[in-house]
């Protein structure tokens, strides 16, 4: 039984399983839900490496060839070739259980309910770790009632990318992503398709949120907007300041009263406010495209090379 799963940056996609039956060994083929692979690695609840588990033993695996989905079983084969057929099978039994349906935003989402037009509402899950993807889904797809049924389409581990917008643009989704952030394809992409993205960080505010569209209720004041996007160079440490990151300004600007997020691998690892901007020794009201500059984040020290900077400002909406 998969217990949890998650995509690690250097090991690839993970899954702690618990075993049921039988004895699973390095280099055995297996297969859960869509999922497949040979195991390459085991490491028991100590972290120490293992050739072999048995019932009622907790290991983690690597090896897969995508993330697993928790709850799925698990099984080992003897043939690979088995073990992939199953695999695509059951993918091509999903593929054709989804349905098309009319282009949604939350916005619009009680009319189309009014006018008879959306009987399912579709949608796509992505976020940081497989128990969030299960809690997200469980919990949206509490909200179906008479008029319309909650619909996940897609739910995984990772990064928003070009292929979910593509999915949701054919199917009339909105993607919903869960501590996690969409890369500049998929930006760009949602953007030229007008497929919604909302992204949450508290189970709770998605439920709100589309729980509230469905009744009717949605009537937001302010829509986030990104004005610029930074690469984290270099960082270096300044007594009684903490670390100040030098970074490259790629898209837009960092504007020193906007909020920020600190993004590694795709990841929100910290969102607040710049505590310090600046270019050479001058401290500045915003650096633009093209240029580098020195940042500080307010209450927070753990910035990395490759971190990304993503600068956002709230545009209230007008009624």
């Amino acid at each position: 039984m998969i217990i949890e799963a998650k995509l690690d940056k250097n090991r690839g996609p993970l899954a702690t399983v618990l075993l049921k039956n039988g004895t699973l060994r390095v280099g055995d083929n297996i297969v859960a839900g869509m999922a497949f692979g040979r195991v390459r690695a085991m490491l028991n609840d100590r972290g120490e490496r293992v050739k072999e588990a048995g019932p009622s033993m907790p290991v983690e695996i690597a090896g897969f060839t995508e993330v697993p989905e928790a709850g799925d079983d698990m099984m080992a084969v003897e043939d690979d070739r088995l073990s992939r057929q199953v695999a695509n099978e059951r993918r091509e039994k999903m593929r054709a259980a989804r349905t098309a349906t009319t282009n949604v935003s939350l916005d619009n989402l009680f009319a189309n309910i009014n006018e008879g037009k959306l009987k399912n509402l579709n949608l796509i899950i992505k976020a940081d770790v497989q128990g969030s993807v299960e809690a997200v889904k469980q919990a949206l797809e509490k909200l179906s009632n008479d008029e319309v049924k909650v619909k996940i389409l897609h739910s995984a581990v990772g990064a928003i990318t070009k292929d979910d917008v593509n999915l949701a643009s054919a199917f009339g989704a909105i993607i919903i992503g869960f501590n996690i952030r969409p890369d500049a394809s998929a930006r760009d992409a949602a953007a030229k398709e007008e497929v919604e993205i909302r992204l949450y960080r508290i189970i709770y505010q998605a439920i709100e949120d589309i729980e509230a569209a469905m009744k009717g209720m949605l009537a937001p004041q302010y829509r986030e907007e990104i004005i610029g996007h930074a690469e984290v160079r270099s960082t270096f440490r300044v007594s009684g300041v903490g670390t100040i990151a030098g970074c490259y300004v790629k898209e837009g600007k960092l504007q020193r009263s906007a909020g920020v997020r600190l993004i590694r691998d795709n990841v929100v690892i910290y969102e607040g406010k710049l505590s310090s901007l600046r270019r050479f020794k001058d401290d500045v009201k915003e650096v633009a495209t093209g240029y580098e500059c020195g940042v500080g984040l307010e209450n927070y020290n753990d910035i990395k090379e490759n971190d990304e900077i993503e600068c956002f400002v709230e545009q209230e909406i007008e009624r």
